[in-house]
């Protein structure tokens, strides 16, 4: 037998497969859903603690496949997030809206980019999406201090490396061949 030439039922199973379509579509999207909601499952806290999941896989999947979220992908996104995250009503839509933007231009600016510059721009959207949620959360009544969101923003820039591997795994398995194209 050859040992290069791959057994029949092999070829067979890995021949004329294609991913489901509306799973590779959808996916993206439960999965942000889903980070947006788990946060709120885990712990209840005065002070934010959780990091923002739902904007890190966001950020993650703009990163990891750019093009595959439209740009306007931050407003239902950011809405859907809104209902959840207890930051006053736009606030994630807005926000996850100009990050959106600020992705695509990076995109468009940088197409070679390797982990470090991807990183390094991921912990400045944190840094900004955390700090202007508690600004805006100001304006609309709190008086909260900068200090209440450090420990957020430290377990948001440590966890960013381990969603990003989450992100990578779920598009393996969104890419995975389901269906026998015909």
């Amino acid at each position: 037998m050859n040992m290069f030439k791959a057994p029949h039922n092999q070829t067979r199973r890995s021949i004329n497969r294609a991913p489901w379509p509306p799973l590779a579509r959808a996916f993206p999207w439960l999965t942000i859903l889903l980070g947006s909601i788990v946060p709120s499952w885990l712990m209840i806290a005065s002070a934010p603690v959780m990091p923002p999941l739902g904007y890190l896989i966001f950020l993650s999947w703009h990163q990891l496949r750019p093009g595959l979220l439209p740009i306007w992908a931050g407003l239902p996104l950011g809405l859907f997030d809104d209902l959840f995250s207890g930051q006053p009503f736009g606030c994630a839509v807005l926000l996850w809206s100009i990050s959106s933007i600020v992705l695509d231009l990076i995109e468009t600016r940088l197409p070679w980019r390797n982990f470090v510059i991807e990183w390094l721009v991921a912990n400045g959207l944190i840094l900004t999406y955390i700090v202007l949620c508690l600004g805006l959360a100001n304006v609309g009544g709190a008086d909260a201090p900068l200090r209440v969101i450090v420990p957020q923003i430290v377990i948001s820039v440590l966890a960013y490396p381990l969603v990003d591997r989450f992100v990578a795994i779920a598009d393996r398995f969104r890419l995975k061949p389901f269906l026998v194209a015909r």
